[in-house]
Formats: structure tokens, C-alpha cells, sequence
């Protein structure tokens, strides 16, 4: 894109297809771990791995403030072709990772057992749970420094090589899942050990090209901002805002959880179930944020609210198209993806129960996770993490409060709730404060 030119539906699609492939492989990923052991001869090998993936889903997305700071910043300064900024970006990112893996291996023990006891699992459901935590915690270096390479890449515009750390993490680790589980007949600790394996093979996969796309930069590494205090100032004061807003959005989705164990194993089983499918939209849709972080990261580091319109209004109208198609193919393909997933009977039958609030939601989430790319490319995270907070706290918690009565079906109409408020929050601050000021 040059300086004259407003971005076109290629821009979006350079970005956003090889992160439809580099996303779909992840909720594919955790559909092989739903599968493998949701053919096991008990659905206790199930529910132990949706705890166990909860709590990683809960530390690791916690930490995707790593990614979503990393690709702002690098697209701002891709944008004003700032070779050094670029690698400060990168650097300062890696070596906060480091240190925050490092945390959560040296109190693995009081992480484990604090979030064991919140979720409230059936006894012989935590025993399973524990085992696969213990294992699965070691990936942290090998993930934290993905979110980096991944969200530095997407900075320059660059889709291709998250692609292929994506591919590789999730081939691997489906590759592993099958061969220990049904070939070494392992199980929750075949799992784990599959995915801390995949994590580290991804990390050589990105640090190869990292190292290949800085060679061909000039400049050189500013060494003094890496191990001064003062210089980490820009980087923290937009990751503060993202992990409080992460750190909301993963409550919220530990939380549904959480409270599907309390109403039974079945009903936590079937929300697994659903929540996978879930998950499948929201990284699909993801694509289009991505496209939008990287483009209007670009446009505010060129100082150009053209392109920056044009950017949200692109990555907008491929979110909504993708969206409608997500209902359509639930309402006609989710009895046989949920057969697919389980062959337990109680499991299918209650999975089907709840299956349409599965396919309305991609209507109801789009809009958040557009504006989320949005959001994160203006580098307004403050707002982002206002609004996670309120819809958290001040609508997700009342309304399940109040609709308790409902059983399962008020916890997932809560949260359909708390997505909906994400997006018209976000859509009135984008209007009325983040466009106004963005390039001002």
C-alpha cells in the first residue's frame, strides 16, 4: 500500500487468509483433544481436560496481551519505517515473556491448586485435572515467545510466518495427541505432553524467521532501551490496559465453566462441546481483527484516517459475511459435529439441547472482535479494557445472577449478553471517541 492508495479487500485478505488457516487450526486442535478423549471409557477424561484447558486458556490468553501490544506497536512503527522501533518492539516483548513464564513455572504449585479449587470440578474430574497441568505448564516460555514472533509479524504486515508457527504448533500437537493417546494408550498426560512438545517446535519455527527478517532491516539493536526500566515505559502503559482486559475476558469464560461443573459432569461435558465450536468462530472471525490491527496500526503510524476508515470498513464487511455463514452452517451442521465430538449419549443429547445458542452467537460476537483489531491497531487500549470490564462485571454477572433459575440456559444467555454488550460499547466508543481522536 502506498502512501496514495487506501487499502483494498487484497490488503484484508493477505492478512486475513493465512490467519483463517493459522486460527481454524487452533479450536481444531482443542476438537482432536475434545475427541480423542471424549471417546475414552469415561467422560471424566473429558471434563478433566476442559478444567485443565480452562486454566491454560485462562493464564495463556492472559498473557495474549503479548501478541496484541507487540503487533500494535510494531505496526505503528512499521508504519513510519522505524527499523530500530521494530526491534525494540520485539525485544522488550521477548524478554518480558521470559520473565513471566519463568513466574508461572516457579509457582506452578499454588497456581494449580488456587484454580483447581475455583473451578470446582467433581473430585476424580480434579485428580485428572492436576495431572495434566503439572505437564502442560512447562509449555510456558515455548508459548509466551509465539505470542510475540506472531504478534511482530502481523506488525509488518505479515501473515505468512504466523501461518507456519500456527501449522506447526497445532500438526504437531494433533499428530502427538493421536500418537500417545490411541498408539501409547496415555491419557489426560498424553495430552499435556503433546502440547508442551508442539509449543517448542513452533518457537524454532519463529525464531528462524525472525532472525531471517532482521537481517535484511538496517538499523541495529538499541541494547540500552533492552535493559533500562524507563524505556519499557510506552510498552507497559498499553499491556497494563490489554491484561485487565484479557484478564476480564478470560474470567468470563472460566466462569461458564466453572458453573457447568457445579450443575453436573454431563452438562460441563456438553459445554466443552459447545464452547469448541465457539472457539472455532471467534478465531475465524479473528482473522478479519487481525487484518484490521495490522491496517490500522499502519494507517496511524502513516497518519492517515482515510485509510484507517477504509481499513475498518473492509474488515467489517468480511466479518459479517463470515458470520452469517457461521449461523447457517451450525443450524445445519452442528448435530453432526457434536456426534462427531462425543459418542457418549448424555453428552450428544445435552450438547443438542443448548446447540442454538451456539448458532445465533457468531450475529452477537462479530462485532466485538472486529473492533477488538480496531482497537488494538489505534493503540486505544484503555477503552478496550473499560469495556471488557463493564460487560464483565456490570452485565455477564447480574444477568447470571438473575437467570440462574434457567439452569444452563440462563448461563449461556448471560453470556451471549456479555457479547453483545462488547460490541455495542465498543462500536459507540469507536464512533464517538476513538475515530474523533485517533489521528489528532
Amino acid at each position: 500500500m502506498t502512501a496514495s492508495r487506501l487499502p483494498g479487500d487484497r490488503q484484508v485478505w493477505r492478512i486475513a487468509a493465512p490467519m483463517i488457516l493459522s486460527n481454524v487450526s487452533v479450536p481444531l486442535l482443542g476438537m482432536v483433544d475434545t475427541g480423542v478423549t471424549g471417546h475414552l471409557e469415561s467422560p471424566i477424561y473429558l471434563g478433566a481436560v476442559a478444567i485443565g484447558s480452562t486454566i491454560f486458556s485462562f493464564l495463556y490468553m492472559g498473557m495474549n496481551f503479548l501478541r496484541m501490544g507487540t503487533t500494535s506497536i510494531a505496526a505503528q512503527r512499521y508504519g513510519a519505517n522505524d527499523d530500530d522501533g521494530l526491534r525494540v518492539s520485539l525485544g522488550q516483548a521477548v524478554v518480558v515473556a521470559i520473565l513471566i513464564a519463568a513466574a508461572l513455572i516457579a509457582l506452578q504449585i499454588p497456581i494449580g491448586r488456587t484454580a483447581l479449587s475455583l473451578l470446582g470440578a467433581e473430585a476424580d474430574v480434579q485428580v485428572y485435572a492436576q495431572q495434566y497441568f503439572s505437564i502442560r505448564i512447562w509449555s510456558a516460555p515455548g508459548t509466551l515467545v509465539n505470542y510475540v514472533l506472531i504478534g511482530w509479524f502481523l506488525g509488518l504486515q505479515n501473515a505468512r510466518v504466523p501461518l507456519l508457527i500456527f501449522l506447526t504448533i497445532n500438526v504437531t500437537n494433533i499428530l502427538l495427541d493421536l500418537f500417545f493417546v490411541l498408539g501409547l494408550g496415555m491419557k489426560v498426560d498424553g495430552v499435556a505432553l503433546a502440547s508442551v512438545i508442539a509449543e517448542y517446535s513452533g518457537l524454532l519455527v519463529g525464531l528462524g524467521f525472525a532472525a531471517k527478517a532482521l537481517r535484511k532491516r538496517q538499523g541495529h539493536w538499541p541494547l540500552a532501551r533492552l535493559f533500562d526500566l524507563r524505556a519499557y515505559a510506552a510498552f507497559f502503559s498499553i499491556n497494563a490496559h490489554l491484561f485487565v482486559r484479557t484478564m476480564a475476558l478470560m474470567f468470563t469464560f472460566a466462569f461458564v465453566t466453572a458453573q457447568g461443573a457445579r450443575l453436573g459432569g454431563v452438562i460441563l461435558a456438553a459445554n466443552a462441546i459447545l464452547m469448541n465450536l465457539q472457539m472455532l468462530t471467534a478465531f475465524v472471525l479473528d482473522s478479519f481483527a487481525h487484518a484490521a490491527e495490522a491496517l490500522v496500526g499502519k494507517a496511524v503510524g502513516q497518519k492517515r484516517r482515510d485509510a484507517l476508515e477504509q481499513a475498518v470498513k473492509l474488515s467489517l464487511k468480511w466479518s459479517l459475511i463470515f458470520a452469517t455463514g457461521f449461523c447457517a452452517f451450525y443450524f445445519v451442521a452442528g448435530p453432526l459435529l457434536i456426534r462427531a465430538l462425543t459418542d457418549l449419549p448424555d453428552v450428544r443429547e445435552t450438547a443438542m439441547r443448548f446447540l442454538p445458542w451456539l448458532i445465533i452467537s457468531p450475529l452477537v460476537s462479530v462485532w466485538s472482535f472486529l473492533y477488538d483489531g480496531v482497537y488494538v491497531g489505534a493503540t486505544r487500549a484503555r477503552a478496550m479494557r473499560d469495556i471488557m470490564v463493564f460487560s464483565a462485571l456490570m452485565i455477564f454477572l447480574p444477568a447470571w445472577y438473575l437467570l440462574q433459575g434457567l439452569g444452563n440456559h440462563g448461563l449461556w444467555l448471560a453470556f451471549t449478553l456479555f457479547m453483545a454488550s462488547r460490541g455495542i460499547g465498543m462500536h459507540i466508543g469507536y464512533r464517538r471517541k476513538v475515530l474523533p481522536s485517533v489521528l489528532s
